[in-house]
């Protein structure tokens, strides 16, 4: 299995440039690799200094990384960061502003042997962190040849993949690291049962950033304006499927003000999203503060995990597509949140556990929302929907330090 996963990423590499011409999105790919590794050296000319890697696939393993960067930067502060993406939809909006605590901001070559060796020549991390899922051969088994600390943080694992399935290739890139932090108990129990001991619940980091962005969110005076003493309900991350049941929901409901913030504020839908909605609605981006209306849409970038502040009730899409979105920025605002019926709950289990504690509903269709939602509606209802998002939030808090401190601890017992 090696021999031909090596080939594939070599032959990958040499025949980007001619795939790049058919996709767009692989032409984005190659462009944004081209001087990397010249990109890389200089950087380390100038920054010669002890550096932490860590890896994320994107945005959202971005965002678990964070606590967990800004607790190293604290107790390390003379440690650089670099991190590394894979995509380009991660690259391309954290490399457009200074991002708190990172140093330096990179792509991840194509996983040939020959680029991890290069890569980690250049690079010379002290210590390497791979955020959840992104695991990448040639990286993890130079690091580990190198003898350099390998960290695996906010793993949450399932059955159906292939480390758990057999031995072999797969299952050794779970051996390579020295330490593997969990989100939850099933990912410690799928470790424990291949013979991998080296593990901690640590829990979610997400709960740290979701928590801390809670703690001082963006103020948006507009909108606070707009909203006055109505109440307000958040829908995030939205795509055309979940419009099938909350355009239903909006119509019937004109006694609330509504703020809709599109999954992609490209789509053409908004506009007919908006025309098939009787309440007046605005466009952020083109927002004349003096009109008066029941619906706001967000069409900027960069808005939507703190406007969950001045909601009431949240809703978080994608769960009918191609997955649902991050149900933990409403519920650290103490927020309660519908969802979409979830089609794989082992991607996703913070919906079933959200459920669980009373703080999430998951709804198939139009008729279930509405009831639903008129359920919670009932003020003892909502007060204990509020109060469970609290509980399970504040018992989660804690992770980036919990990993930190035992890496830290672990790097000064092997000196």
């Amino acid at each position: 299995m090696k021999w031909i996963y090596s080939l594939g990423t070599v032959l990958f590499e040499t025949l980007l440039p001619l795939l790049s011409f058919l996709s767009p999105k692989l032409k984005t790919f190659r462009q944004g690799r081209e001087f990397l590794f010249q990109n890389l050296a200089q950087f380390r000319k100038n920054y010669p200094g002890k550096l932490i890697w860590f890896h994320v696939a994107s945005l959202g393993e971005y965002e678990q990384a964070k606590p967990v960067i800004a607790s190293l930067k604290e107790k390390m502060p003379d440690s650089l960061v670099l991190v590394s993406f894979f995509s380009p939809s991660g690259y391309i909006p954290a490399s457009k502003k200074k991002q708190e605590n990172v140093d330096y901001i990179s792509y991840l070559p194509i996983d040939t042997a020959a680029n991890a060796r290069r890569f980690l020549d250049l690079v010379n991390p002290n210590l390497v962190f791979f955020v959840k899922y992104d695991l990448w051969y040639h990286f993890l088994s130079e690091t580990k040849s190198k003898g350099i600390p390998l960290y695996l943080i906010a793993a949450a694992f399932r059955q159906e993949q292939p480390y758990f399935k057999r031995k072999g290739f797969f299952r050794n890139m779970i051996f390579y690291f020295n330490h593997i932090f969990t989100s939850n108990h099933q990912s410690i129990d799928l470790l424990s049962g291949i013979g991998y001991s080296n593990h901690t619940l640590a829990g979610d980091t997400r709960f740290d950033r979701v928590s801390q962005n809670a703690l001082a969110p963006k103020s948006f005076p507009e909108v606070e304006s707009w909203k006055g003493n109505s109440d307000v309900i958040v829908l995030g991350s939205i795509w055309e499927e979940d419009m099938e049941l909350l355009i239903p929901l909006i119509q019937s409901k004109p006694e609330y003000k509504w703020i809709i913030a599109p999954h992609d504020i490209q789509t053409p839908h908004m506009n007919s999203w908006a025309s098939a909605i009787p309440q007046k609605s605005l466009f952020y981006s083109k927002w004349d503060q003096s009109e008066k209306s029941q619906v706001l849409f967000i069409d900027n970038i960069g808005m939507l995990s703190s406007l969950y502040q001045y909601a009431k009730i949240s809703y978080v899409g994608g769960a009918f597509g191609e997955g649902l979105h991050n149900i933990l920025e409403p519920l650290g605002f103490q927020v309660p949140v519908f969802f979409g019926k979830v089609k794989r709950i082992s991607k996703f289990p913070e919906s079933e556990e959200a459920i669980q504690r009373g703080c999430g509903f998951s709804v198939k269709d139009k008729e279930e929302l509405a009831r639903e939602f008129e359920l919670l509606e009932r003020p003892e209802n909502h007060q204990n929907a509020v109060k469970a998002a609290k509980k399970w939030v504040d018992s989660q808090v804690g992770a980036a330090n919990r990993i930190t401190d035992l890496v830290i601890k672990s790097s000064l017992n092997e000196r």
